[in-house]
């Protein structure tokens, strides 16, 4: 190995190693007091009612984890955006779970909240998967009440994809294991089948302190709506549960009645593991994202036997296009060369960016895999398309628009692998979130944003200095470097993947090597969801 290896090696190890770190205080959510006194109350915090119910808690991948990270810090943090989402399997059957973590503001529901609650249905309408809500929240979060609650991808569009999943046959059961108040009462008795706990869970559109104040009657909280109410009473609920395990027990027994589902029928073989180690992954990929490397060895690091079949290998260099297998599943991979290329003309090509040549070969490839209904794969590492009088003279914007048009109207299922920069306009055509990629991760090494720090900071420092100049300020070279320095990390702070991830930007951030299991667990998702229309392109101008 040479030194490049190694220091590569040494970086990336160490942003595997604060990843690790930063996910387990997530997973503290509240923090440890907050978790002693759920259990003191005979409750199981969200994790463990997850890791329970699942049927193996390591064959299943978490949603959303770094959702709200650094966000509402004047409220007292977020994390995980006070909900835990995971898609693993239950009595065998792939499954999506949605548990409210009461250790955060006693489950309450931020923004952050409602759109990660909605990504979860997202996945679950996507795919067809059933759905299990564990549901311990006190309902909105009062002081952010205008950013949750009237809006049409705000807190009423859960309920609203309640009713449209029942519509469409998709399992949806939930278990009320704590408060469940006001709007959110509505959630478990719009799924299929509900249960609640006793003494511990209760239902009502308005406890029994609004009860006094609204009309004057004395009522306790157990009474209003506790499962005996429930249960024997309203009729609102149709299983009553001695405490958390014996709610998650009957769950299991319930999904374990689902019948089977309508295939795909995407190719699947036998798994086999790359032949090539894929923990040279750490040494390949470069400490710096500005310099070259060759995506083609990552690729054989990821995909069965290492055996990559290339489609146009020497035309439109800059994109890598082939059929591989991942876990067994036939996919087609989509990846940013990441080297310097040269072309059969002789010109050379920068790494990392989109031409005219390597649009054409990926936009024909796409609509290849939509033909063969293969499932797409789409590797980021992208600084944009490339720009120039020769790329405008030669039909750049209408060769990226072909490839943005097919990405767009692509059917079978997408997939997206952040590995390094995604930058402008080349995060779309490489499947970026607006692009409906069934599951889109990051690596650690991810930077996601318009444009690189250092390049945005140049941009924004000729902004500042001539605003300054024309209020009659000097500016220095000193001053100079020290407003570039601000503006980059300003800007550096926005470009991380930790930055996204906190947005849902991405699902997820994950270890390299657990790249291979989100894409399996994703086509397997998908597997359940069969293509209702062709694939069409539309008009485009050839």
């Amino acid at each position: 190995m040479d030194i490049n290896f190694n220091k590569n090696e040494d970086h990336n190890k160490l942003l595997l190693s604060n990843l690790k770190k930063e996910l387990a205080k997530v997973k503290l959510g509240g923090g440890k007091q907050r978790i002693e006194k759920l259990h003191a109350q005979g409750k199981m915090t969200a994790r463990e009612r997850i890791d329970y119910l699942l049927d193996d808690k390591k064959e299943a991948i978490e949603i959303g984890a770094f959702v709200g990270d650094g966000m509402y810090e004047e409220h007292g943090g977020c994390p995980s955006g006070g909900v835990v989402v995971k898609v693993g399997f239950v009595k065998g059957k792939q499954c999506v779970v949605v548990a409210n973590d009461a250790t955060v503001k006693a489950g309450a529901w931020f923004p952050i909240t409602g759109k990660k609650n909605l990504r979860a249905q997202e996945i679950a309408i996507e795919n067809k998967l059933p759905i299990i809500y564990l549901v311990d929240s006190a309902g909105v979060y009062l002081p952010l009440q205008d950013e949750i609650f009237p809006d049409k991808e705000h807190f009423g569009r859960i309920f609203r994809n309640n009713a449209v999943m029942s519509s469409m046959g998709i399992t949806q059961i939930a278990a009320v294991m704590g408060s469940c108040v006001a709007g959110g009462a509505y959630l478990p008795i719009m799924s299929d089948e509900a249960l609640i706990v006793d003494k511990t869970g209760s239902i009502f559109l308005a406890g029994s302190y609004l009860v006094k104040a609204a009309i004057g009657e004395n009522i306790d909280n157990e009474t209003l709506g506790g499962a005996t109410t429930h249960c024997e009473i309203s009729g609102v609920t149709d299983y009553k549960s001695k405490d958390d395990k014996d709610a998650l027990d009957t769950i299991k027994n319930i999904v374990d009645k689902i019948g089977g589902f309508d295939q795909a029928g995407y190719s699947r073989t036998k798994t086999e593991n790359p032949i090539d180690n894929p923990n040279d992954i750490y040494g390949i990929l470069p400490a710096s994202r500005s310099d070259q490397y060759d995506m083609l060895e990552i690729i054989k690091r990821l995909v069965d036997n290492s055996d990559f079949e290339q489609y146009k290998e020497g035309y439109g260099k800059t994109i890598l296009t082939g059929y591989a297998r991942i876990d067994g599943w036939a996919v087609g991979i989509v990846a940013n060369q990441r080297k310097v290329v040269k072309t059969a003309k002789g010109e050379m090509q920068f790494g990392g960016v989109i031409y005219s040549d390597s649009a054409d070969k990926a936009t024909r490839f796409i609509a290849n895999c939509n033909q063969k209904k293969i499932p797409l794969v789409f590797l980021q590492d992208v600084t944009g398309f490339m720009v120039g009088s020769k790329s405008e003279q030669g039909g750049i914007i209408k060769d990226g628009a072909k490839m943005v048009n097919a990405v767009a109207n692509s059917v079978v299922p997408k997939f997206t692998v952040v590995i390094g920069n995604s930058y402008g306009a080349g995060n779309y055509a490489m499947c970026g979130k607006a692009y409906d990629p069934r599951l889109i991760v990051a690596w650690p090494s991810a930077e996601l944003a318009v444009m690189s720090g250092n390049s945005a900071a140049k941009v924004l420092l000729q902004i500042e200095k001539a605003s300054l100049e024309k209020k009659g300020e000097k500016i220095t070279e000193k001053k100079e470097a020290e407003l570039f320095n601000k503006i980059k990390n300003r800007y550096d702070g926005q470009v991380s993947p930790y930055y996204a991830a906190a947005r849902l930007w991405t699902d997820a951030i994950i270890d390299p090597l657990e790249t291979r299991t989100w894409i399996s667990m994703g086509i397997e998702a998908a597997n359940h969801a069969p293509i209702e229309k062709p694939f069409n392109m539309g008009v485009l101008q050839v």
